[in-house]
């Protein structure tokens, strides 16, 4: 991390972690509490029926500043609908400069996005997190603290139901900056 925060520094670039992460009509079962004798009992309709949803944490390089911003979609993210994602990251960053920091989805290596990423070296410029290390990045921590709580025991009739909730808890989660820093420190990387 030290080197890539070096180039970012010199490059004027923002960190950013990347992920994506979904959630179904199943509710996501967490512990909670009854009155004694009570069990809470669950009831949902047996669906499938999905969101995916990214995120990406943008962090300034000396670390005064953190962002989160996201997006959603029914279905999976693919080469496409991730470029469209990072296409409107760089927009809503105010076009600076970025340091990408993510896993190594198939997605995220595929011809089509080593393309992409190769025609905007003006600006992004990509490093991969090694395998299977989800606890370096910290979006994980985005995705925990939206399934403990938002999403927590939720039994939705639509897809919408699941979007809102999940809107918003990630507009609460972004709107806490030091939540933003929080997720952060809980990583062993430093800024």
């Amino acid at each position: 991390m030290a080197e890539d925060k070096k180039s970012a520094r010199r490059r004027g670039a923002l960190i950013v972690f990347e992920d994506e992460s979904g959630c179904s009509m199943l509710p996501s079962v967490r512990a909670t509490w009854a009155p004694k004798g009570k069990t809470p009992v669950l009831r949902h309709r047996f669906s499938w029926k999905r969101i995916s949803m990214a995120a990406a944490l943008a962090y300034e390089p000396d670390g005064s500043g953190a962002e989160l911003i996201f997006g959603m979609r029914p279905g999976a993210y693919n080469d496409d609908s991730l470029i469209e994602f990072l296409a409107e990251l760089h927009h809503l960053l105010d076009g600076r400069k970025l340091t990408l920091i993510w896993d190594g989805l198939p997605s995220h290596r595929s011809k089509k996005m080593t393309a992409w990423i190769a025609e905007q070296r003006s600006w992004l410029q990509v490093e991969r997190l090694p395998g299977y290390a989800h606890e370096l990045n910290p979006v994980e921590g985005v995705w925990g603290n939206l399934k403990a709580s938002e999403l927590a025991n939720l039994c939705p009739d639509t897809v919408e139901q699941i979007e809102q909730a999940a809107d918003d808890g990630l507009c609460r989660i972004g709107s806490n900056t030091d939540l933003c820093h929080a997720f952060m420190h809980q990583t062993p990387l430093r800024l």
